[in-house]
């Protein structure tokens, strides 16, 4: 059996993670979201060894508009600072600010397809 190219998905709370990995995995992708910014090492995510790393942002005030959270700015720019390196490493870097679910999913859908990315067959589900 072939491996499987693994696209990991990383970025600030509410930048669209958890939708993204699942709208692509609905799709046949091997994705999957990593909450990288809780971390407090900033290289962890390269254990995972993926081999499409997508880093997800957008602003303090969609985050805010996106879920309830208890925190502040200095919160948000300590995630930030911890995905500064998966963010130099990124392949492909989006700003979800103004795309919905389903746009974001088809966006990167696309430059997957684009990138000649194969998606999961039934023998790997």
């Amino acid at each position: 059996m072939d491996k499987q190219p693994l696209i990991l998905i990383v970025g600030v709370c509410a930048a669209g993670k958890s939708t993204l990995s699942q709208g692509l995995q609905a799709l046949g992708y091997n994705a999957r979201s990593f909450a990288q910014e809780h971390s407090v090492s900033p290289y962890v995510w390269q254990r995972r060894k993926p081999d499409f790393l997508i880093l997800l942002d957008c602003e303090y005030e969609t985050v805010k508009s996106r879920k309830l959270i208890s925190w502040g700015m200095h919160k948000y720019k300590a995630q930030k600072t911890i995905l500064a390196d998966a963010h130099a490493h990124a392949h492909l870097v989006v700003k979800t600010d103004k795309f919905t679910p389903q746009e974001l999913i088809a966006y990167v859908d696309g430059v997957l397809q684009e990138k000649g990315f194969p998606k999961v067959t039934s023998a790997f589900r």
